[in-house]
């Protein structure tokens, strides 16, 4: 690290005093990064042996400021030592501030509103910076293009399908290879590609984004990025918010280029799938190969995420021997439980709400498609009476009065044996989520008391996690 010392000692004109690892050696990248500061200046200092993504980083930066872009400003440099000192972006990456604002499949206003800056931005790099960008020192490819494209799917076919032990025929998957390449090359190619566009890329930085890890951009189609961002496994973004954000980045592409929705969408899920390969092949070279267990941690995300595509789209292309393996992955209990065993915060997610039918039914998030839907409107209704007109199934005086009513027992006792019954199907499977929800009337007496009580119940049960949620009360409990 001293030639980080020296740089610092070169730009500020003063020592570091302190020198700290920024990744906690957990990073895939083979960087060496810390923060170096003293009393008044703090900078990253970053060592790297590729001198190649070196040259792309530093050149595309420079590019990338000069087109007003949120990138760090690169503060000094020597190449010859494989070295280079950059601004301090701080420590919150999207995904953490992602992860500390949001509640199961609830998601904090600011989160939401960072990730449409997020891909609204997205456009100026792909198009407006991409135009005059140097691609001569693109590294290791200038496109990604039918050798970058045979790269990652050999890489998910040797290095997770084959060390994972999911069963493939090698020649019928050559085949689907062959038709999935030509079915992404027919996309418009002529763009910047940032080609790890996730939200661990991405800094946060007194409110706003910050761009970073783009040193393997080529030329390439629009398709990519947001897939690789939309689909980013372990940030679980709901699939409503999903197209929400795809159609806030087609809203913002409009307005550099004539968009047809239309052909872009037709790319668009096969870019998905090739993205999601290309994470996979990661996960399970550093894994499998490398040994190194927690890459494999992010399988499971990437599996339901291919679990989601499987049930809601279908490519152009005919693709069996792909989609063969892909179901045997979902299907995979060896798969799901790769991650070793689960803390509580990584277990089976229970999300329990009550509502109002005159509102609808609560929107399933979670990308698959079900869970339980409780019709409570055939039991006695205490909004019928005075008496509980500005109370909730939450207050004594309600409870008591259900409690009173045999059939609220009965109904519960059954609710109970269909719920406990898939809850525990869902932990030895390893799936992560499901719903739970309690409609009557008003959304405020029968299905709160239900969604109260069945909250109870599991809220104790090793592994599980209890989101309980009053939509009407717009009341988060737990």
């Amino acid at each position: 690290m001293k030639v980080l010392e020296e740089l610092f000692q070169r730009h500020f004109g003063s020592p570091p005093l302190r020198i700290q690892s920024v990744q906690g050696g957990l990073g895939g990248s083979g960087r060496a990064i810390v923060r170096l500061a003293n009393a008044t200046n703090s900078a990253i200092g970053v060592c790297h042996d590729v001198p190649e993504e070196n040259a792309a980083f530093l050149e595309f930066t420079r590019h990338f400021r000069s087109h007003g872009l949120p990138v760090p400003e690169i503060y000094c440099e020597d190449l010859s030592q494989d070295a280079y000192l950059e601004e301090d972006l701080g420590d919150t990456t999207l995904f953490q501030f992602l992860s500390e604002h949001r509640s199961g499949a609830e998601i904090a206003p600011e989160v939401l509103s960072a990730y449409r800056k997020v891909v609204e931005v997205l456009p100026r790099f792909q198009v407006e910076a991409g135009r005059d960008l140097n691609y001569k020192v693109c590294y290791p490819r200038s496109s990604f293009d039918r050798q970058s494209i045979a790269w990652d799917l050999n890489y998910f076919k040797y290095y997770f399908l084959r060390l994972s032990g999911v069963p493939f025929n090698e020649q019928a998957l050559e085949e689907d290879f062959s038709r999935l390449t030509k079915l992404l090359l027919s996309a418009e190619r002529g763009y910047f590609l940032y080609r790890d566009f996730q939200s661990r890329n991405i800094m946060m930085c007194e409110g706003a984004p910050y761009f970073l890890d783009y040193q393997g951009g080529r030329h390439g189609a629009l398709q990519y990025d947001i897939a690789s961002l939309l689909f980013d496994a372990k940030a679980e973004l709901p699939p409503e918010l999903r197209g929400q954000l795809l159609e806030h980045y087609l809203e913002a592409l409009s307005k550099f280029i004539p968009l047809n929705r239309e052909a872009f969408l037709e790319h668009y899920y096969a870019y998905v799938y090739v993205r999601i390969m290309q994470a996979l092949g990661a996960y399970g070279f550093r894994g499998f190969y490398e040994r190194k267990a927690h890459f494999l941690q992010s399988v499971p995300y990437a599996l339901r995420n291919l679990r989601w595509l499987l049930h809601n789209v279908t490519l152009p292309v005919p693709l069996p021997a792909l989609m063969a393996a892909f179901t045997s992955m979902v299907g995979s209990e060896k798969l799901y439980g790769i991650a070793g065993p689960q803390s509580d915060a990584e277990g089976l997610t229970v999300v329990i709400t009550s509502f109002s039918f005159h509102r609808g039914p609560v929107q399933d998030v979670s990308g698959n498609g079900g869970g339980f839907v409780f019709d409570a409107r055939s039991l006695p209704n205490p909004g019928r009476e005075d008496r509980f007109k500005t109370q909730t199934g939450r207050d004594a005086a309600v409870i008591e009065y259900l409690e009173q009513q045999d059939a609220v027992h009965q109904y519960l006792a059954n609710v109970l044996n269909l719920v406990d019954l898939s809850v525990s199907n869902y932990q030895q499977r390893g799936f992560r989520h499901l719903m739970v929800s309690f409609g009557c009337t008003g959304g405020q007496h029968r299905s709160v008391y239900l969604a109260e009580q069945v909250a109870k119940r599991l809220s104790g049960r090793s592994g599980v996690n209890v989101k309980l949620r009053h939509r009407e009360q717009e009341m988060w409990v737990r």
